[in-house]
Parts: C-alpha cells; structure tokens; sequence
C-alpha cells in the first residue's frame, strides 16, 4: 500500500495518532517531516494554509498570521493574491467578498468600505 493511500485510510478510520500528526500546528511551514511535506514544498503548504482559512471565514487575525508564514516562504502579495482566488471556486462569491477585506488588512492594505466592520 502506498504511503498516500495508507495516510488516507487511517484519515479516513478516525485514527488518533494520524490525525493528530496532520493537525499538528507547524509555526514556521518548514516541518519536513509533517505529512504534507510528502507532496508539498514549503511555499506550496503555506499557501494551501491561507486558502484554507479563507475557506472556512478565518478572522484578519488568522489570515494575517498565514500570510506572514506564506511570506517567509518566499510568497509575495501577487501570490496571496492567488490564494484567495484559488479558494474562490471553492468558496463561493459570498465568502469571497467577506474574505477580500481582512485578506487585504492582513497584507497592510486599508480598502475603506463603508459599511464593513473587522470583526474579528
């Protein structure tokens, strides 16, 4: 079974140890030995963070921590910038317009939309 597959099954049978080794925070993306080092370079992984915080509405706080990460990684503000628009197809256009503005304050941009308040 390959090492894909078996990561799958165990994801997929709820078993503890595999989960926990795959939520696992890892701070500076470079943990060469989380699971997701197996198909993904560093850049890749903290890009694949931001895209899914902004998927799951992460508040400025988390978005800003992400990008800070993607950029120690080499990301620059054109790929943040892809990151959110990746994750558009899969967020819908709803999640999209409320993401734009705390992805934006993460960056260090002010849009000043009226109307919009930072949450979080």
């Amino acid at each position: 079974m390959s090492d894909t597959r078996d990561l799958l099954g165990r994801l997929a049978a709820n078993d503890e140890g595999s989960l926990r080794a795959v939520l696992a925070p890892t701070p500076e993306c470079g943990d060469d030995d989380a699971p997701t080092a197996l198909a993904l370079d560093r850049r890749t992984r903290g890009l694949v963070r931001l895209a899914a915080l902004i998927a799951v509405d992460a508040c400025t706080a988390s978005l800003r921590w992400a990008v800070e990460l993607a950029s120690t990684t080499g990301a620059d503000d054109e790929a943040v910038l892809g990151a959110l628009l990746a994750a558009a197809s899969a967020a819908g256009s709803a999640q999209v317009v409320s993401s734009a503005p705390r992805l934006a304050l993460a960056l260090g941009f002010d849009l000043e939309l009226e109307g919009w308040d930072e949450a979080c």
